[in-house]
């Protein structure tokens, strides 16, 4: 049975993502920040006796080392770097004049990289060996559209952008170094905008079919894949 430990899986994506590979039968490390406050990871863990939840902040590196060290013994087929922010604001409810010229807060631009650029730095770091000796060696962190300078027609969304654009290049080196070392494969995928708290309810799909179309990348996820950006749907992602 092939094991998947997912960040970010209080809600949202993470919280479909378990729910999807719990349904087909995979071993789920389900990790939070805050798991008792989610009532549906607890529900599904209720539900099927192969989900273990771990509470952990992806942004205190002391807490990803001890869930490291708890889990030493194990080996994990996918590392799945969900859990990410937008920072303080919301794009579902400001849209374009979240993050713009002239009102940045570089102490929540720090929080924002913290999570989405350094903690799946630090989560491969401390991870590498329990996914080097699994059947699957994948790490996949989710990036956005929004990170890519090449799509970038519109401006603003410094923070989230620059992160996310950051996220993308340590996934490449990744690929890389640990393609080489230990041929684990690696990359970043978008889930597309789907409606969670953090897309809205104007978001263009739903969490179910952005899984879905990321499951089926990971699992198709080789040699020649990895150090590449996707898209939910299969196509790839400029940079």
């Amino acid at each position: 049975m092939p094991t998947v430990l997912i960040t970010g899986a209080g809600r949202g994506l993470g919280l479909e993502f378990v729910r999807q590979y719990a349904a087909d039968g995979w071993e789920v490390i389900a990790t939070a920040r805050a798991p008792a406050e989610s009532r549906e990871l607890a529900a599904l863990a209720a539900e099927h006796p192969a989900i273990e939840i771990h509470a952990l902040d992806i942004a205190d590196h002391a807490q990803i080392d001890a869930l490291a060290e708890q889990l030493r013994e194990r080996s994990i087929d996918v590392l799945l770097c969900s859990a990410g922010t937008m920072g303080k604001g919301s794009f579902a409810t400001e849209g374009i004049n979240f993050g713009k010229f002239g009102s940045s807060d570089f102490a929540d631009w720090e929080q924002v990289f913290r999570i989405n650029a350094f903690a799946p730095m630090k989560l491969a770091e401390a991870f590498v060996s329990h996914v080097a000796r699994s059947e699957q060696k994948k790490i996949v962190a989710l990036t956005s559209i929004i990170g890519s300078i090449a799509k970038n027609q519109i401006g603003g969304l410094y923070a989230y952008r620059a992160s996310k654009a950051a996220l993308n290049a340590i996934m490449h080196s990744l690929a890389i170094d640990l393609g080489r070392k230990y041929r684990i494969r690696v990359a970043p995928i978008h889930p597309g905008w789907a409606r969670t708290d953090m897309g809205g309810p104007r978001a263009d799909i739903d969490a179910q079919t952005s899984v879905a179309g990321v499951r089926t990348l990971i699992a198709e996820l080789d040699a020649e894949r990895a150090g590449r950006c996707w898209m939910y749907d299969g196509s790839e992602l400029p940079w």
